[in-house]
């Protein structure tokens, strides 16, 4: 008995076949980075950048410098309105919970499903100034560099 992911059961076993998005197969994997220096900043919400409608997230990786004692980093998105309609509140540590920062490192984010892996970005684009913003959230006063690159396939 054979078995049958999403993707092979609509390309090889409905009848007829089903439409298959590109970011399920055959996609372009894109990239947003985006930095920012901080100088005794202090705690905070970062907006990094934002995702199109329709990006399916890969995976993402958050650098930064010692920071500062006392200090951490997460990285999540700001409020937005999805596809259906509904608020959705800010979720500062969606892609990765906070972490201590105060040794210079590279950490993965949107590692596993629980943490946004393969989610896809669903916004609402009749709402005037609608956007999917990623965010780095710090804790404590911070200061060096902080890089967030993230990879998406878009349908």
């Amino acid at each position: 008995m054979s078995l049958y992911s999403n993707v092979r059961t609509d390309l090889t076993q409905d009848d007829p076949v089903e439409f298959v998005k590109a970011n399920q197969l055959g996609g372009t994997v894109r990239v947003a980075h985006a930095t920012f220096e901080a100088s005794s900043q202090a705690a905070g919400t970062i907006e990094m950048f934002a995702l199109p409608d329709g990006a399916k997230i890969v995976s993402g990786r958050v650098c930064y410098d010692a920071l500062g004692s006392g200090t951490t980093v997460a990285v999540g998105h700001a409020a937005y309105t999805n596809s259906s309609g509904s608020a959705v509140t800010a979720a500062n540590a969606y892609f990765k919970a906070g972490a201590a920062s105060t040794s210079a490192q590279c950490v993965d984010c949107a590692n596993t499903l629980a943490l946004g892996a393969n989610s896809e970005v669903a916004i609402d684009e009749t709402v005037a100034g609608n956007e999917f913003v990623v965010t780095v959230t710090t804790t404590g006063t911070t200061t060096g560099t902080i890089e967030l690159t993230m990879f998406y396939v878009v349908a």
